[in-house]
């Protein structure tokens, strides 16, 4: 009987272990009410809000034991005497050989700022866009710090300027790309804080025919996460976030995730683009449904997502 006690306390102390590595709505909402809250003023690059966000970010990191890729978590650059910096967190993979190949996951922690007044708000708080991606980005580098299940090196990377026309994915992409760092994938994040109607794929992906990513997170996922927008393809999204620096930088499957689809979301660069208007149990799902996914693109021997001959 004791025997039998004391493999159900093993048991439970593993169980209670392996949830814990999962985000929580809880923690979901509070990270998001924080960056989209009025106190931010909107994220916009170079204001006194977005240093808000990056100093969140960075002690969240420091918190979670994520390290710095660079010296500092901050990826520094100036666009017309404007100082922007990207937020990058590392953490080194576990096998001796797939470590030196890097697996990308990103995000824009930037918004728009001040806007023109709509109901007495001026405020463009960037809840769904695209603070709903920095949060996932984040709860995967505290996933992964915790599990330590990935056999590639990962990069979280949270970009400013994305506003201003991809400048802080674009300088990044360029200083990995004079480092040499062989870059596998690269996935982004684009506004994820609201589900897709039913019956339609719980999100879709950018550049869809581009490669096999879609067929294969699927695969690893064990069920069907990822489909194709038509409107994605209709608008050129592809080369509108910031997985193109990596694709035009590297030509590797680089391309980005969203369950924005046009028809489920009204505030777009809007004031009303606000935390309560969030789907947190969406957000919670869709970033725990994406676990194993990550997982399977970071573990796999071989290089298996690969572009199509188009």
């Amino acid at each position: 009987m004791r025997k039998i006690l004391s493999i159900c306390s093993l048991l439970l102390v593993l169980s209670c272990k392996s949830q814990s590595v999962f985000p929580e709505s809880d923690s979901v909402k509070k990270t998001l009410e924080y960056l989209a809250s009025d106190e931010l003023e909107g994220r916009n690059t170079g204001s006194k809000g977005i240093e808000k966000a990056a100093l969140y970010i960075e002690e969240f990191f420091k918190k979670h034991k994520v390290k710095p890729y660079f010296k500092t978590y901050r990826d520094s650059f100036n666009i017309n005497n404007i100082i922007g910096y990207n937020i990058v967190g590392f953490i080194e993979g576990n096998d001796p050989k797939l470590k030196d190949e890097f697996v990308i996951l990103g995000a824009h922690y930037d918004h728009i700022g001040i806007v023109e007044e709509v109901n007495g708000d001026t405020i463009a708080n960037g809840a769904n866009d695209d603070a709903s991606g920095t949060v996932a980005v984040m709860e995967w580098a505290k996933y992964f710090s915790k599990s330590k299940s990935n056999k590639r090196s990962l990069l979280f990377t949270l970009f400013s300027a994305e506003e201003m026309g991809l400048k802080g994915s674009e300088y990044l992409a360029e200083r990995l790309k004079k480092r040499n760092i062989d870059l596998y994938t690269m996935i982004n994040f684009e506004m994820i804080g609201v589900p897709r109607n039913s019956g339609n794929k719980l999100s879709y992906i950018t550049g869809y025919n581009k490669s096999n990513i879609a067929e294969k997170l699927n695969m690893y996922a064990g069920e069907s996460l990822v489909g194709f927008l038509p409107q994605a393809q209709k608008y050129k999204l592809f080369k509108r976030s910031d997985n193109f620096p990596f694709f035009n930088q590297f030509k590797v499957p680089a391309h980005a995730i969203s369950t924005f689809d046009f028809t489920n979301f009204d505030y777009y660069h809007h004031v009303d683009d606000e935390s309560n208007k969030m789907d947190f149990n969406h957000m919670t799902n869709f970033i725990n449904k994406m676990i194993p996914a990550i997982e399977g693109m970071t573990n796999s021997m071989s290089k298996e997502i690969k572009m199509n001959n188009e």
